[in-house]
């Protein structure tokens, strides 16, 4: 009795985390006699619940990214992190490793792994007053997938109305691959950047690969057979949004035409409060309205929409960035492929500058150099919500960040949809990211960009064009070379007769005899077909540097 009455008493003390203080006083009213059974049970569980509260306080935790089936990146140095009790000292072992750290003033804690070589399956243990096993842990390459719907649309898709890939259950019924490892982050908006994201690893199987990004899914697994070393994955996208939803706050800022579209974001948050009393006004009124039409025989008026609160908008300036990418940038990756951009085509001239500043903060954010970053370049679709040519203009946009080291440019001009936004050839995207990482990331001698356009030379009313990547030489696909257009010096253009010599393309037309500039692949959806012989297409270009849609505009919303 003396024992469980001490407890008891300790439990009812100020501060306590538990109600204890009501256990003590139905103890206290009976204390003379033995306990009733119902009072005994309610104390056990009340000191139970007072050890389970104190182990919690103390218990080592980590993100969702450092969890069972990860993949941890090789040759460089790795960073594992968590939470435990401040001042509590946390130890990291992986294969004969181990590193040990102290938990700050505010129960943070990071150790670095010394570079790692491309292993698994591994376990990991993280210790402090409590013990966590990561088991199955692999040691290879990791790769971030993002961007908006065509990244974010799965082999399988069967939540999505724009649906899968093409002959999503046979790739999804193939999908067994024990070394590539898949984690796919929830979608969340913040609007301060987050210290974890909601997710888990999975091992590719035909199980887990069908909701999986098709494009992240198709580079990871041609890039994993090239190179013959574990793949990570990281799926982070959300479709329908645009560059400046990835993007940091202090980088926004930073430049006075996206501080713009950055500050227009603050002011709706500011003014929702307002828009949203507001809405309740027209609510009452339409109430109103609407017993008043009833009690009359008449139609009730339209109910007045409910306007969306911005702080939860996925196009919110930063908030994908705080909420789904900031969390992950403490964990070594070896370079991101993305594929966005068609919701930047209504100011299609000002995504240069935008996707080559993201490019720079998720490099300064990751911390880890100019790690390789490689993106997909618009496919063909018959657009009607931009100004026409506007994903010509967003094209050369993702093109002009070439300029930038370690990017690459995988073309998908030739396998998009005139009338779907989400082109179901994925495999052949991927498979032109996989070659583009195989020779930029990992220094592979292949080819991996069709014809490039380099140089042109006027010769008797014709143009003769020079490329780079002939990959053995230049062919059409089809009777007749399409796609080239060709100007003189009233810069309208019109379509002009192509042919092939040797390693050159020889345009002209009858009706421009003095031919000043061409553009190859320029519209929306372009019909072309100039490739090299190991079957990769020409990128759109132009040669011209004459205004196009939306250059010069300020973009303000």
């Amino acid at each position: 009795m003396k024992t469980q009455s001490r407890w008891c008493n300790v439990i009812s003390q100020p501060g306590s985390k538990l109600p204890g203080s009501l256990l003590w006083q139905a103890w206290a009213g009976s204390r003379i006699q033995r306990p009733p059974r119902l009072l005994r049970v309610i104390w056990l569980v009340g000191c139970s619940l007072l050890l389970t509260v104190t182990a919690a306080t103390a218990e080592v935790k980590l993100p969702a990214v450092i969890s069972d089936n990860m993949v941890l990146q090789q040759g460089r140095q790795v960073a594992i992190w968590g939470t435990a009790e401040a001042g509590e000292q946390v130890a990291v072992s992986l294969g004969e490793q181990k590193q040990m750290a102290t938990a700050d003033s505010k129960g943070l804690w990071k150790v670095e792994l010394a570079p790692l070589k491309a292993a698994g399956p591994l376990e990991m243990t993280v210790a402090g007053k409590n013990t966590l096993t990561i088991h199955n842990v692999l040691v290879g390459e990791v790769w971030v997938c993002s961007g908006q719907s065509n990244m974010e649309m799965a082999v399988k898709n069967s939540q999505k109305a724009w649906g899968g890939a093409m002959n999503a259950d046979k790739e999804a019924a193939a999908g067994n691959y024990p070394l590539i490892h898949l984690f796919k982050v929830q979608r969340v908006v913040a609007g301060k950047p987050q210290t974890d994201v909601q997710g888990q690893w999975v091992v590719a199987t035909p199980q887990t690969v069908g909701e999986f990004s098709a494009v992240g899914y198709f580079f990871g697994r041609d890039l994993h057979r090239a190179i013959k070393t574990p793949v990570g994955l990281i799926a982070d996208s959300w479709g329908g949004t645009p560059a400046e939803a990835w993007m940091s706050d202090a980088v926004l800022d930073a430049d006075p035409d996206l501080k713009i579209l950055a500050d227009s974001w603050r002011q709706k948050i500011a003014d929702y409060p307002q828009v949203f009393e507001k809405y309740k006004q027209q609510l009452a009124e339409w109430e109103k309205s609407a017993e008043e039409a009833q009690a009359d025989g008449k139609v009730a008026p339209p109910l007045p929409s409910a306007p969306g609160d911005p702080r939860s908008n996925p196009w919110r300036a930063a908030g994908l960035w705080n909420g789904m990418a900031a969390p992950l940038t403490p964990y070594a990756i070896a370079g991101a492929i993305w594929y966005q951009g068609e919701a930047n085509a209504e100011f299609a001239y000002q995504y240069r500058k935008t996707f080559a500043t993201m490019i720079q903060d998720w490099r300064r954010a990751w911390n880890e150099g100019d790690f390789p970053f490689l993106f997909v370049q618009l496919a063909s679709f018959s657009q009607e919500y931009a100004p026409p040519d506007s994903w010509a203009v967003v094209r050369e946009s993702q093109a002009k960040t070439l300029a930038l080291p370690k990017t690459g440019l995988a073309v998908a001009t030739d396998i998009g949809d005139a009338h779907d936004i989400h082109p179901k050839n994925k495999q052949e995207v991927g498979r032109r990211l996989a070659l583009v990482a195989e020779a930029i990331a990992y220094g592979q001698k292949v080819e991996y960009s069709g014809p490039t356009f380099k140089s042109l030379r006027v010769e008797k009313g014709t143009l003769r064009l020079q490329f780079e990547h002939l990959g053995g030489g230049l062919v059409m696909r089809g009777a007749t070379l399409l796609g080239f257009q060709i100007a003189g010096e009233d810069q309208k253009f019109v379509a002009a007769e192509a042919k092939i010599e040797g390693n050159e393309v020889v345009i002209s037309s009858p009706h421009i005899p003095s031919p000043l500039a061409v553009r190859y692949a320029w519209a929306d959806d372009p019909k072309c077909n100039l490739y090299n012989q190991v079957g990769l297409p020409a990128p759109p270009f132009r040669s011209d540097d004459w205004p196009v849609p939306t250059e010069g505009q300020i973009r303000q919303k």
